[in-house]
């Protein structure tokens, strides 16, 4: 059963609003935080610090691709364009796939460098002050993950989805540079390159994820299963509607498209027929918030 919340229906100015009051305090937040920890790594003469710094700086460009992604994608249908532009925001998503997967494999190959070269002596003993600044920053930014990734389960935006995983993703970048320090500090400085290298993965993981999702809704492919099962279940639950020839479905953007068949009595007069197909229609679009647009054919049955 959906949550009341996924069943809300969401407005385009809700969504566009609600993407530009997160993205502000994202910006905010990750322009703080990075000049707070280069100042850290500078001051504590920690690479690791440094280079955590230069990632949430990227969080700053990556929510300006969320911001225009999400404006443009809200526009109107024009004559050019007239199912809409929602799959403007999967384009952001998949800018941001690029982002991450860029950041996330230039963490892991300095990672590998600094573990094969061998030069463990050469390399620099970070200060208490580094410590600090990667503790302060996965507080903040797994609160900035929390708050981003729920605005985006609210208003179903695969955008804003994929920033508060770029969130998370600095997050873990924190942890590595932590632990990295940690042991530096304790004589082990290749165990921050070691942490680099693991971060790395969960980076590439989440990039994977993202830029998949964000390729399903733009090559037109079908909506959860189980979801399509109730829309079953709903049509045929109609008044005058005998079965269901066929049903497809397909992902635009972060919206549903249903083309359906549906069999009525076949001695149903043509306008009966299109009052139930109205029906039908109507149903599936207010019960199902993100269906765009549902089309309805209908069938004699037994035919």
């Amino acid at each position: 059963m959906r949550s009341q919340q996924q069943n809300e229906p969401v407005s385009a100015g809700m969504v566009e609003k609600t993407v530009m009051r997160i993205s502000t305090v994202s910006i905010a937040v990750n322009l703080i935080l990075s000049v707070g920890k280069l100042l850290a790594g500078v001051l504590a003469r920690s690479g690791a610090m440094v280079s955590d710094a230069i990632h949430s700086a990227s969080d700053v460009f990556s929510t300006i691709i969320v911001m225009v992604g999400v404006h443009l994608s809200e526009k109107k249908a024009d004559a050019e364009h007239p199912y809409g532009h929602e799959r403007m925001e999967c384009v952001a998503a998949l800018l941001l796939a690029v982002v991450l997967a860029m950041t996330g494999g230039g963490t892991g190959i300095n990672g590998v460098k600094n573990i094969v070269s061998g030069s463990y002596a050469d390399l620099a003993v970070p200060g208490r002050l580094a410590l600090i600044a990667a503790v302060l920053s996965i507080v903040v930014k797994e609160w900035m993950y929390h708050y981003t990734v729920h605005a985006a389960r609210k208003i179903r935006s695969a955008a804003l989805k994929a920033d508060a995983w770029h969130h998370r993703s600095d997050a873990f970048s924190s942890v590595g540079a932590l632990i990295g320090i940690a042991f530096a500090r304790l004589g082990y400085p290749v165990m921050d390159s070691v942490a680099s290298v693991v971060i790395c993965l969960f980076i590439l993981k989440a990039a994977y994820d993202i830029f998949k999702d964000a390729v399903d809704k733009m090559v037109d492919h079908a909506c959860d299963p189980d979801v399509t099962s109730r829309m079953r279940e709903t049509i045929i639950g109609t008044e005058q509607v005998q079965g269901v020839r066929w049903m497809k479905s397909r992902l635009f953007g972060s919206r549903i498209y249903l083309d359906v068949a549906i069999e009525v009595a076949g001695d149903m007069s043509l306008a009966d027929a299109h009052e139930v197909a109205a029906v039908v229609h109507h149903r599936i679009e207010q019960e199902y918030p993100d269906v765009k647009h549902c089309m309805v054919h209908v069938d004699p049955a037994g035919d």
